[in-house]
């Protein structure tokens, strides 16, 4: 069962982007459709009857060099099974979403066949997303971490005719890559200590890492530690933490779907599943999860920040996404990954469903995307409003406090902060009772901007406002169920008693003898429990203040307070940091080697080659080639004379 998960979305892209020119186009598309909600049927039964014993299904001989030896197989355990339902199930609704979103797309002209390929690079992101979390080694893990990364690149840059969707693309790939290069030097110092990649050797050896000592940067670092730091490095790449996160916003210039699929359920939560994935090696490197705890503290904060003042409807919500990453990675830190696997398996039934609502949006507003130009919505477009409210009420944190009961979002929230309250510094704990503060303010932000006040903008556009089709709308109800119900279904598993919860993921994370950070969070003062709850009050209070009650506030406090309006728009700048530091230097040293090194010095060497010595050596030539019967005859003597020359002075016997 577990093979047909993993390959069937593989089959879809193959048969869709090779095999539609025989099937047609149209049949491609349903086939791999299909085999995704096959592959998320299956995923489901998997998910719900795992009985939690680690298995090894393998698939074929793969590697034999030396002393290593990896096989391709799939790990399958509970934390296999989790990243299973979430990949297959938002990756099949996304499919089915794209039929009615890119049924009419304006980007393609009249006759392209641009949806089998579409299709076909959703098929094979899903699959490389599925090698990657059944991964049973480091390799097969790293290969699905590349393919994904390959996927994105595609689906980022699929409107290629557009210069911004290119540049976003190579901008996704090649801030990447830098995360990548820390995780493959974490890949091979784990090889070059344990001799081995394989999931079951290099977890056993969390101990005995804890107590070696390696040397790298000429300074000499505890083993556990350096592997843990090279590790979160990768994944400080792909999920989009400060420092690394600049790709993140830029990649909203692909399709809706992709947003959904790749930038809020899938691909950028690979960060966090690598880290609770290495948690036996993790605990015992505390000084790299407090670096951990802290910069994914300072995620939530900065991206919140920026998300307050964002006007396109989906950059909001992928700061959204940047800052929900950083809670999933501060639970984590503190050593509770069942609390980050928690907030990641609810992120993604509400951040799907918000992309998605979005992208009904823009469907029935003749593709704008800025929300100041939006507006009572909510009579024209009642499915998709009522659908992002609820996905709204869920990452806002709406529930009731001091119970379980309540949106996901509230649930799993109010998990990652008792959590950091017990487990980290006060700093932390108060960074994210911000960012929930925040959260909540943009986030009511866009549901007012978009579905409340006067319609803005292009009367024209908005008098053809119009609700999306079914097979767009669906996906949303079903999504809003997981919105409203996954944190109250799994609160025990995922963040009851240490005994409950790993009993349920039995083994498959490690929580060590001496962490009882998830115990003490049980225990934490009501104060802390409420917190996230009055946060969000206050957010929403202030937003509808400034969006209902007041339009004409957030105008004038941007006039009045201009600067710090700019910093956040800009992004607190670090995109023209980079340029500065970065992108100019590199230019300016390719343009250097260019003109200076392959112009002036390789293509003038070549020049004065061409141009010099060899007309010299053809006018000798020349000369040597005279007709005359003298000339050859006196060439004849000296040849001779060198050779009797040579003979007598170097061709003695020995």
């Amino acid at each position: 069962m577990a093979q047909i998960v993993l390959f069937a979305p593989l089959i879809g892209a193959l048969i869709c982007g090779f095999g539609w020119r025989i099937i047609g186009e149209k049949a491609g598309m349903v086939l791999a459709t299909g085999l995704l909600f096959l592959a998320a049927l299956l995923s489901w039964v998997l998910f719900l009857g795992f009985d939690g014993t680690t298995q090894q299904i393998p698939i074929l001989r793969w590697v034999d060099s030396g002393s290593l030896s990896v096989d391709w197989a799939i790990r399958m355990d509970r934390m296999t099974a989790i990243m299973l339902v979430v990949v297959t199930t938002v990756s099949a609704l996304v499919h089915l979403y794209s039929f009615g979103y890119m049924a009419h797309d304006e980007n393609w002209r009249e006759g392209e066949h641009y949806k089998a390929r579409f299709f076909a690079y959703l098929s094979f992101f899903t699959f490389a997303m599925l090698m990657l979390v059944t991964a049973d080694n480091l390799l097969q893990l790293f290969f699905g971490w590349e393919g994904v990364g390959v996927a994105s690149y595609l689906l980022i840059g699929f409107y290629y005719r557009k210069p911004s969707a290119n540049a976003a693309a190579i901008k996704a790939f090649v801030v990447n890559r830098v995360g990548d290069f820390g995780f493959l030097l974490g890949i091979a110092t784990i090889f070059f200590l344990v001799d081995s990649i394989e999931f079951d050797v290099i977890l056993a050896a969390g101990p005995e890492l804890a107590e070696m000592t390696i040397r790298f940067l000429w300074t000499d670092w505890n083993a556990a530690n350096l592997i843990a730091f090279l590790l979160f490095i990768g994944a400080m790449g792909k999920s989009a933490q400060l420092f690394l996160h600049t790709w993140l916003p830029d990649a909203m210039e692909g399709p809706t779907p992709v947003s959904a699929l790749i930038h809020a359920a899938t691909m950028v939560t690979a960060g966090v599943f690598l880290v609770a994935r290495m948690s036996p090696i993790m605990e015992y490197a505390p000084e790299a999860m407090l670096f951990v705890t802290y910069l994914g503290a300072f995620t939530a904060f900065f991206a919140a920040t920026v998300g307050l003042v964002q006007n396109d409807i989906k950059r909001v919500i992928a700061y959204s996404t940047c800052s929900q990453l950083g809670y999933m990675f501060v639970a984590a830190g503190v050593g509770v990954y069942s609390v980050a696997m928690f907030h990641l398996f609810t992120h993604a039934f509400f951040k799907a469903m918000l992309f998605l609502g979005a992208g009904s949006v823009i469907h029935g507003m003749h593709h704008e995307q800025d929300m100041r130009n939006y507006g009572g919505l909510r009579h024209k477009l009642p499915y998709t409003f009522w659908a992002m409210l609820i996905g709204t009420l869920a990452i806002t944190g709406v529930g009731i406090p001091l119970t379980h009961i309540g949106f996901a979002g509230f649930i799993s929230k109010d998990a990652v902060i008792e959590s950091a309250f017990a487990g980290g510094p006060d700093v932390v704990f108060w960074l994210l009772v911000a960012g929930a503060l925040m959260t909540s303010f943009y986030s009511w932000r866009l549901m007012f901007l978009t579905f409340w006040g006067e319609p803005r903008g292009n009367r024209k556009t908005h008098e053809h406002a119009h609700e999306s089709p079914m097979v767009m709308l669906v996906p949303l109800g079903v999504l809003a169920v997981g919105s409203v119900f996954a944190g109250m279904i799994w609160y025990g598993p995922f963040f009851g008693s240490i005994a409950q919860v790993n009993e349920w993921f039995a083994g498959s994370i490690l929580m060590a003898e001496g962490n009882t950070v998830l115990d003490d969070a049980h225990y934490v003062p009501n104060w802390v429990k409420v917190s996230p709850f009055v946060a969000m009050l206050a957010g929403l209070a202030l937003a509808y203040q400034m969006y209902i009650r007041r339009p004409d506030w957030p105008a004038k406090l941007a006039e009045n307070q201009r600067p710090l309006y700019l910093f956040l728009l800009n992004k607190w700048y670090f995109d023209e940091i980079y340029d500065f530091l970065f992108v100019r230097p590199a230019k300016a040293l390719g343009r250097f080697l260019w003109k200076r090194g392959d112009g002036a010095t390789i293509d003038g060497a070549i020049n004065g080659l061409a141009m010099g010595v060899v007309p010299f050596l053809t006018r000798l030539a020349g000369r040597a080639q005279s007709g005359f019967l003298y000339h050859y005859a006196f060439a004849m003597v000296l040849g001779l004379l060198a050779l009797v020359t040579w003979v007598v002075l170097f061709g003695g016997t020995n």
